[in-house]
């Protein structure tokens, strides 16, 4: 039998998911809002950002594998992988507070001062992102304790991924009772998210350094011998990681539920009383609370969607293989997008049932694929006898990055296709989605409708040529096992 043994302590298991909900915090806030706050706060053109995320995902390309790489081969004293979890969440606080800071100067300036901090975040997030999520790896050699690690802090870091939007709400409500309006009430919106997320968060990203204990010996990889692939060709002939990173890049459209909720809100719905006959002071107040109510009801229903599914994850893993529980919760997805784009924007709350059902494999995707990977990382060593963990580590995160770069891409297309022209919108008040052109509306609710439906769709391809089933798992593990131990690799308590 394979070693059932638990390496893991309460403390350290209750420390990494709590420090998985803070790194959620911090991500979702870019992820979820940097494509609203660059088109209409900071007001940069859309053709901008789209260069913008073109640009970053082609540096990301050349930086998640390097940093991968020095991983995976350097030793630092405190941890090969907990070392970074200290040295990286000042920095990430600074940032993204300059992230959501919209500075008042021209708008050239604006477009540098955007790619500068945005590009800068994603170098230092990716010094984070990479060991935090390769530590499981080195926490336990028991496949089974590292994926209810996983399954458990994939459900906390989509925990901490909606707090922002909680507070979104709860800001929707508060400001405008001060005073504040239009562009003014979203800067003070934007940063004290910002704030609140950076400085939560990470507090509880650094306190997994003082409690996670790396005790499985990761293979140092080999003196380069011009005879064996290199670390990246290893990686890209490595099937089963190159299909679960093909599912991941074609499910990006899943990423638009949540990045894509605060358009809606502000372009597609409106839940208010009626605005006519209000003053103006009051209809910018009911426009702002129908954005909040919308952007909530969103967070609410991706949440009921994905958390659900992950809570159910351990239970589901130990009975039917990863592949059944993709394809099958994919496809319920599809589904549902797809009745919920057949209702129409005029209908929000009809579609709030199938918004919740269309998450579910929100859930799934976020938990499986990073147990896949360590799975994929177990074969790689079994059949090379080398285990790149760093950088296998590293592509999960550019595929993350990459997804939602995708779906920010699809909302900034769906601006320049619509011919929304944020000019004509003024930055005194906030414009009223009743008055919008309908191909507008109907523009903007398919990026939460028939794009993720579509993307749901394709990324359960790959899933059908993934063999690592759980007899070829199982057989893995075993033999794993009983070469390191016939290797002296010892795993410490």
């Amino acid at each position: 039998m394979a070693d059932e043994k638990k390496y893991i302590s309460k403390k350290e298991f209750l420390s990494f998911a709590a420090g998985s909900l803070g790194q959620g915090m911090v991500y979702s806030i870019m992820s979820s809002y940097i494509s609203d706050f660059y088109l209409n706060i900071l007001r940069v053109t859309p053709l901008f950002v789209l260069f913008l995320m073109l640009l970053a995902r082609v540096w990301d390309a050349i930086n998640d594998p390097i940093m991968g790489m020095i991983a995976d081969r350097l030793n630092p004293k405190h941890g090969k992988f907990r070392t970074y979890l200290i040295l990286t969440p000042v920095p990430i606080a600074i940032l993204t507070f300059l992230l959501f800071f919209a500075p008042d100067i021209s708008d050239t300036a604006k477009m540098v001062y955007a790619a500068v901090t945005y590009v800068a975040w994603g170098m230092i997030y990716t010094m984070s992102d990479v060991p935090f999520w390769g530590l499981p790896n080195a926490m336990t050699p028991n496949p089974a304790e590292r994926g209810n690690l996983i399954s458990i802090s994939r459900t906390t870091n989509g925990v901490g991924s909606a707090l922002p939007m909680a507070i979104f709400m709860l800001l929707g409500f508060i400001l405008p009772s001060l005073g504040l309006s239009g562009l003014e009430l979203e800067k003070t919106k934007y940063m004290t998210i910002a704030i609140i997320a950076s400085v939560l968060g990470n507090l509880l990203f650094v306190n997994v350094y003082f409690h996670a204990k790396e005790r499985v010996p990761i293979p140092h990889p080999p003196a380069r011998d011009k005879k064996q692939p290199g670390a990246l060709k290893l990686l890209f002939t490595c099937k089963p990681m190159m299909l679960v990173v093909a599912m991941g890049v074609l499910s990006s459209g899943r990423y638009m539920y949540q990045a894509g909720a605060i358009h809606a809100a502000r372009y597609a719905f409106y839940t208010g009383p009626a605005l006519e006959g209000l003053t103006a002071a009051a209809k910018e107040a009911a426009i702002q609370q129908s954005i909040s109510l919308i952007s909530t009801v969103f967070a609410v229903a991706t949440a009921a969607g994905m958390f659900g599914t992950m809570l159910l994850m351990p239970k589901l893993m130990k009975r039917f293989s990863y592949r059944s529980i993709l394809i099958s919760t994919c496809l319920i997805g599809f589904v549902s997008s797809m009745i919920m784009f057949f209702i129409g924007y005029d209908h929000f709350w009809a579609c709030v049932p199938f918004l919740v059902l269309s998450c579910i494999p929100c859930g799934s995707i976020n938990v499986l694929t990073y147990a896949m990977v360590g799975d994929c990382l177990d074969y790689m060593e079994w059949s090379t006898g080398r285990r790149e963990t760093g950088l296998g580590s590293a592509c999960q995160s550019f595929v993350a990055k990459l997804g939602n770069a995708v779906a920010t891409s699809f909302i900034v297309l769906m601006y320049i296709i619509v011919k929304l022209d944020l000019n004509t919108i003024g930055v005194s008040y906030t414009p009223n989605p009743l008055e919008m052109a309908p191909n507008v509306r109907g523009g903007i609710f398919m990026i939460v409708s028939l794009i993720p439906a579509i993307s749901l769709l394709l990324c359960t391809i790959p899933m059908f040529f993934y063999d690592l089933t759980e007899k070829k798992k199982e057989k893995i593990t075993q033999e794993l096992q009983k070469r390191r131990e016939e290797q002296g690799m010892v795993i410490s308590e």
